[in-house]
């Protein structure tokens, strides 16, 4: 038995990488899935794939950091799909620019770093509040492994902000929405292999070998290694599962 038959599950950032592979999966259990991306094009081609292998996918372009788009987004996914119990919050960028660079850089990487990992959780979370807490829905957010720590690698201080502020805030809307049957928690991925870093690990082979080395199943990880823990979080499997974080990271954290 398909997990999400007759369910409406929304997937940001989903034209591409972790949030592609999730809508692909949420269609295979069944889902009518909402591909939600800034590109309007690769939403739209993700889209495509999953009714070509018989699922059932609409698409439109979002930018999340825009609060009246997902407002009217979040109505106009009411109008033309049916009411959401399923939100995956996925959208997300990363850059690799500390603390101590160019002034202008560092400032532009905090503002857009924190509109769209952060505000923008925030943003699409508020506009469909209404039919997940009407369906006792599920909210699943990607997280990182810098929700805990900021990697020995180069990276920036706003991308580990960004995704501390992601696990407070699915622990906060946790122990808010509980009382209305609305379970919301968090992944926490690893090095995964996404478009995101594609030019980082072509140019940067020795950061993906310190990766490897501190990771104990030895490989990086796929889109794919996302989806079953969101199955897992969005269906009836964890159905007193809420507030936590289910990581995803080859390891990383144990050792």
């Amino acid at each position: 038995m398909k997990s999400f038959k007759n369910k409406v599950a929304v997937i940001t950032g989903a034209g591409s990488g972790i949030g592609r592979a999730i809508a692909s999966g949420y269609a295979r259990e069944g889902a009518r899935v909402v591909v939600l991306d800034i590109n309007e094009k690769a939403a739209a081609d993700a889209a495509q794939e999953i009714r070509g292998a018989g699922g059932k996918a609409e698409s439109f372009a979002l930018d999340v950091t825009k609060r009246d788009d997902c407002i009217a987004m979040a109505k106009q996914v009411a109008d033309k799909v049916g009411p959401v119990s399923i939100l995956v919050n996925n959208a997300g960028i990363a850059r690799r620019n500390g603390m101590l660079g160019a002034a202008e850089a560092v400032i532009k990487d905090w503002e857009d770093i924190i509109a769209i990992n952060l505000t923008g959780v925030f943003n699409v979370t508020h506009a469909f509040l209404a039919p997940l807490r009407a369906a006792k829905g599920r909210i699943v957010n990607i997280a990182s492994i810098q929700s805990f720590l900021h990697l020995r690698t180069p990276t920036s201080p706003a991308y580990t902000a960004s995704k501390h502020g992601v696990l407070g805030l699915t622990r906060a809307l946790a122990a808010e929405l509980g009382k209305d049957g609305v379970r919301v928690n968090a992944i926490g991925p690893g090095f995964i292999e996404t478009p995101l870093n594609e030019k980082t690990r072509a140019g940067n082979p020795e950061l993906v070998k310190i990766f490897l080395d501190h990771t104990p199943l030895g490989r990086t990880g796929k889109p794919e290694d996302i989806v079953g823990p969101a199955i897992f979080l969005a269906s009836d499997l964890s159905a007193y599962v809420t507030g936590s974080i289910v990581m995803a990271d080859g390891g990383y954290r144990a050792v």
